[in-house]
């Protein structure tokens, strides 16, 4: 690694009064003092001349610096108003970059304490190792947060010092609690979660961690495995893994039963306990809930339909008024725009979605919630959708799962008494008899509990609202029910 210094007596922060000073200096935008801030943990921990101890104690008073700005940067990166394209960039970048490089420089931390054992005293040497667990799970959340590509290394940090943590007789209450709030939250599926959403999660799994299992072997109520001496993500316990040293099993324990009992609360009451914080839609936070139910549940979730594989290309259209322009212009409505769209390659098809590989997926708009139109290759028909999971295997390609709204969507203009018309999209439901309707409108436009008219084919057309919205960046998707009188 380069040594930013060049001997001990040199580097900056050498003297505790002028490291003070550089602490206490820093400039008050936040992400550029996490910038600084990500500069000093990597400059302090490979340059030579310091002792073990002022080390250690260097690294922590840096981190105790940084603690207070990543909170503030990540509520602003998961709040109800989303930065700009450009500052959330920057925010997800200073907050990865600072949790990297301080997961690095405690690592360098336990590895001159290894050299030097009497070096540290333990106080020292659990908060160290605590803080190293923790800086690699908040690397590998923020990785999760644009839903990869997950580095490995990060997965081998954190396995690594759990191991040290063990061999020392260090693993007790906050370290193996660190650990496993990595893990369960890898265990989470948050690949089929908003950011913000994950970050209820997060929050959540920190709530019910003192609950979570742990141990050598395969027991009850152990979902999961993970292996310390590789570098891999937890794993489902589907058959038993091989017997080796570094075999840990986990799993909730008395968690579900808690969670499933929270579940039950915030349903009847809207509101999330104080300790999880204030939540500005009680509906997604339930929503959050339901999901760790579910994916921490003995059986694992089925898939409702059957999948085939298959291997062909999907041209896509994004966002609501590019699927708004692509199925407008199936009716001759709109000119849509096909330098606009993109081609993927479906992986395999049920009657609920498809699997599909993106196979540039430059955009930050890929996310969870985002609405498609589908075109299959050969055909003149649009499908509507909307992405539940992804997965980016690289810095180019995405795998991602999306489950089908429509397959004839038509663009209508709807009423509302006393507001107006709106354009939006009707969805008859994607999988026959089911009976049900959606309409998709512009974010922010629907008055909720209110019917919905429309006139077209020479009838009517009266929707009664079914459910609260699904809320997404650009549009709101909410089921009714459909009656028809006679014009």
């Amino acid at each position: 690694m380069l040594k930013l210094f060049g001997g001990g007596a040199d580097h900056p922060m050498r003297n505790p009064r002028e490291a003070r000073r550089i602490l206490e200096a820093l400039p008050a935008d936040e992400l550029k003092a996490l910038e600084e801030l990500a500069h000093w943990q990597e400059s302090v921990s490979v340059a030579e001349g310091f002792k073990p101890g002022e080390r250690a104690s260097l690294v922590l008073a840096i981190d105790e610096a940084a603690q207070p700005r990543l909170r503030k940067v990540a509520r602003d990166y998961c709040g109800t108003a989303r930065p700009s394209r450009y500052q959330e960039n920057r925010m997800w970048t200073q907050l990865h970059e600072y949790w990297k490089q301080a997961g690095l420089a405690f690592g360098r931390s336990l590895d001159a304490a290894a050299q030097a054992p009497k070096a540290l005293d333990a106080k020292t040497l659990a908060l160290a190792a605590t803080r190293a667990l923790r800086a690699s799970a908040q690397q590998l959340k923020w990785q999760h947060m644009r839903y990869g590509p997950v580095d490995p290394a990060a997965w081998g940090l954190l396995n690594r010092v759990y191991a040290y943590c063990e061999a020392r007789g260090l693993a007790e209450e906050a370290p193996r609690q660190e650990f496993l709030k990595a893990l369960m939250f890898s265990a989470a599926s948050p690949d089929s979660l908003l950011a913000a959403e994950a970050d209820l999660a997060e929050r959540v799994i920190a709530e019910l961690a003192p609950s979570f299992l742990l141990a050598n072997a395969p027991a009850p109520g152990m979902l999961y495995w993970t292996d310390l001496g590789h570098a891999m993500a937890p794993q489902r316990l589907i058959k038993p893994p091989e017997a080796t040293p570094g075999l840990r099993c986990f799993g909730p324990g008395n968690a579900l039963a808690s969670l499933q009992g929270l579940v039950q609360r915030t349903e009847g009451t809207r509101e999330l306990p104080p300790s999880l914080g204030a939540t500005g839609d009680p509906e997604a936070a339930v929503d959050v809930l339901r999901h760790l139910a579910v994916v921490w549940s003995p059986e694992p979730p089925e898939r409702k339909h059957a999948r085939h594989a298959v291997k062909s290309r999907l041209t896509i259209a994004h966002g609501f008024a590019g699927v708004l322009q692509a199925v407008g212009e199936a009716g001759a409505s709109l000119d849509f725009d096909q330098k606009a769209a993109e081609s993927w390659v479906v992986e395999n098809v049920s009657a609920g979605g498809f699997g599909a590989i993106v196979p540039q997926a430059k955009g930050d708009w890929l996310r969870v919630g985002t609405l498609l139109a589908m075109q299959p290759d050969g055909g003149n028909n649009w499908l509507v959708g909307a992405i539940r999971r992804v997965n980016r295997t690289s810095a180019q390609e995405a795998r991602v799962g999306i489950e089908s709204l429509s397959r004839a969507p038509r663009v209508v203009k709807f009423r509302v008494r006393g507001l107006g018309e709106e354009t939006g999209l009707l969805l008859p439901a994607a999988v026959l008899g089911s009976g049900e309707v959606s309409i998709a409108l512009r974010a922010g436009v629907y008055p909720p509990g209110q019917n919905l008219e429309a006139s077209f084919e020479g009838h009517e057309h009266v929707y009664l609202p079914q459910g609260g919205p699904e809320r997404a960046e650009d549009y709101e998707l909410i089921r009714f029910r459909e009656m028809i009188r006679e014009s």
